[in-house]
C-alpha cells in the first residue's frame, strides 16, 4: 500500500466518520478500527503514522467504561486522544467545528506524525490492482453487477486488474426498478461488451421473502438467497473460487461495531450466510461514496454512469414496506418511474443526489369517480448528501410537487395519496427500512 496511514481508534464516538473524513481530506488515507485492536494487529497495518482514540458518549460495554490496549499508547508513533478521559495523552473535550477540527488535525498529522498527503484515487487504484493480482492469483471471480454505481466501478476495477478471468452476474430478483435489468443487460452486455450472465430469479425470490415483514430479515433472505444464485451459477463455470462485491465505507460503519449499535445490516455485510462457498473480493470497502465516483471516473467510466440514482442491494424490497405483494411492488415500481422522469424533466435528476418512491404497508380512505377508496399511500423521498452517512431535504417547489403528484394518482393502481418525507439523515435513514 502506498498511502500513509492515521488510524482512528472507535472508543464510541458518534463523529468517527467525520474524522476518518476530515484526514482524508488532507489527502491522508485514515480508517476506523474497533477500540480492542491489539499492538500486534497495528502492526500488520501499512504505515501507520498515527493514532486517534476517539471517545464518546457509547464507550461504555456490560456497565464498564472501555480503553485501549496499554501496548497502544507505546506503539511508537503519536497517539491524539479526543472526548476520552483514560489516556494519558492530548485530550481535547470534544471536536471543534470542522473548519477549526481541520486545522488540529492538520497539526498532529503533518507536523506531529509527518504523514505525507498521497491519498488520491490514482495511488488507490495502483494499490487495488496489486492486491487484487495477488489475491486472486489464476482464479476466477463472479462479480454481483446490479448496474448501480458501486458494483459498476467494482467491474471496472476487476476487468483492469484481471481482465478475461472475470464474470459478471445480473439477478433481476423482481425488485428491480422499471425496465433497470433490461438497461444494465444493454450497456454492460451490448455495448461494453463485458462477460455477462443474466439471471432472472424474480419468482424464486418473491416467493422466499412471502409474508416476510421485518426489515432485518428482509435484507438477511435477499442477501443469502444472492449468494445461492451466485454458487449455482458458479457452478456451471470453471475456477471460479470469489464473489466481487461493491461493498463500501458507510455500508461496513453502518452494520455495527462494539462500540456503536448497528444501524442497519447491509445484505452484503450482515446479510451473508455463514458458509459462504466464497472467498470475497471487495476493493471498495475502504471507500466512501463519494470517493467511489472520483475512482470510477479516474478509471474512465462515462459520467452518467458514475453519477447514476443510487439504488440498495435488496432493491425495491425496502422500499414495498413491511411484507410485500405483488401489488404494492408494482405500485412503488410505477410510482418510482414517474418521479424520476419528472426529476429528469425539471433537472433536478442533476441536483438531487438520490430520490426514490415507498408504498407502505397501510391503506387510507380516500375518493375516486364519487365513490369511497380504499388504498396505499405513496412517500416521496428526495434527498443530498456527500457520504451518505448524513442526509439533508431537497425543498421542492410545490409545482413539481403538484405534478408529481397528480401523475402518480391518476397513472398508478391502487394509490390514493402522496406524501412528502421531511426528515433528514439523523434521526431517520436514508431508506425506509
Amino acid at each position: 500500500m502506498q498511502q500513509d496511514m492515521i488510524v482512528i481508534l472507535d472508543l464510541g464516538s458518534h463523529e468517527n466518520t467525520m474524522v476518518a473524513r476530515a484526514v482524508r481530506e488532507l489527502g491522508v488515507y485514515s480508517e476506523i478500527k474497533p477500540h480492542d485492536i491489539t499492538a500486534a494487529e497495528l502492526k500488520e497495518l501499512p504505515n501507520v503514522k498515527g493514532i486517534i482514540i476517539n471517545g464518546g458518549e457509547n464507550n461504555i460495554i456490560d456497565g464498564q467504561p472501555i480503553d485501549v490496549e496499554a501496548a497502544v499508547y507505546q506503539f511508537g508513533v503519536p497517539v491524539m486522544s479526543v472526548g476520552h478521559t483514560l489516556a494519558k495523552v492530548e485530550n481535547l473535550p470534544a471536536w471543534p467545528e470542522h473548519t477549526a477540527m481541520l486545522e488540529v488535525l492538520k497539526k498532529f498529522v503533518f507536523d506531529e506524525c509527518h504523514a505525507t498527503a498521497n491519498w488520491n484515487m490514482k495511488n488507490f487504484i495502483n494499490d487495488q490492482i496489486e492486491l487484487i493480482k495477488k489475491q486472486v492469483g489464476d482464479k476466477k471471480v463472479l462479480l454481483a453487477l446490479s448496474g448501480g454505481v458501486d458494483s459498476s466501478v467494482v467491474a471496472a476495477l476487476l476487468i483492469k486488474a484481471i481482465g478475461s478471468q472475470l464474470t459478471c452476474v445480473h439477478v433481476n430478483h423482481g425488485l428491480m426498478r422499471k425496465d433497470e435489468s433490461e438497461s444494465v443487460v444493454r450497456v454492460f452486455r451490448d455495448e461494453l461488451k463485458a462477460n455477462l450472465v443474466y439471471v432472472d430469479a424474480s419468482e424464486r425470490f418473491l416467493s422466499k421473502l412471502a409474508g416476510v415483514a421485518d426489515p432485518e430479515a428482509k435484507r438477511k433472505i435477499i442477501g443469502a438467497e444472492f449468494i445461492r444464485v451466485f454458487e449455482e451459477e458458479a457452478r456451471k463455470l470453471d475456477g471460479i473460487e470469489f464473489l466481487g462485491q461493491g461493498t463500501i465505507y458507510p455500508d461496513v460503519v453502518e452494520s455495527g461495531t462494539k462500540t456503536a449499535k448497528s444501524v442497519k445490516s447491509h445484505h452484503n455485510v450482515g446479510g451473508l450466510p455463514e458458509d459462504l462457498q466464497f472467498k470475497l473480493v471487495e476493493p471498495l470497502y475502504q471507500l466512501f461514496k463519494d470517493e467511489v465516483r472520483a475512482c470510477g471516473i479516474e478509471l474512465g467510466l462515462p459520467h452518467s454512469m458514475v453519477y447514476r440514482q443510487p439504488f440498495p442491494g435488496p432493491g425495491l424490497g425496502v422500499r414495498c414496506l413491511g411484507a410485500i405483494t405483488k401489488e404494492r411492488l408494482e405500485a412503488v415500481r410505477e410510482a418510482d418511474a414517474i418521479l424520476r422522469e419528472e426529476f429528469a424533466n425539471a433537472g433536478l435528476d442533476k441536483k438531487v443526489w438520490q430520490y426514490f418512491t415507498v408504498v407502505p404497508d397501510f391503506k387510507s380512505v380516500g375518493v375516486r369517480d364519487n365513490a369511497r377508496t380504499f388504498e396505499y399511500p405513496v412517500i416521496i423521498r428526495a434527498i443530498n448528501t456527500v457520504d451518505a452517512m448524513t442526509a439533508t431535504i431537497e425543498e421542492l417547489d410545490w409545482p413539481i410537487l403538484h405534478k408529481i403528484t397528480n401523475r402518480i394518482l391518476a397513472e398508478v393502481k391502487n394509490v390514493n395519496r402522496v406524501c412528502y418525507d421531511l426528515s433528514p439523515k439523523p434521526n431517520a435513514t436514508i431508506e425506509w427500512e
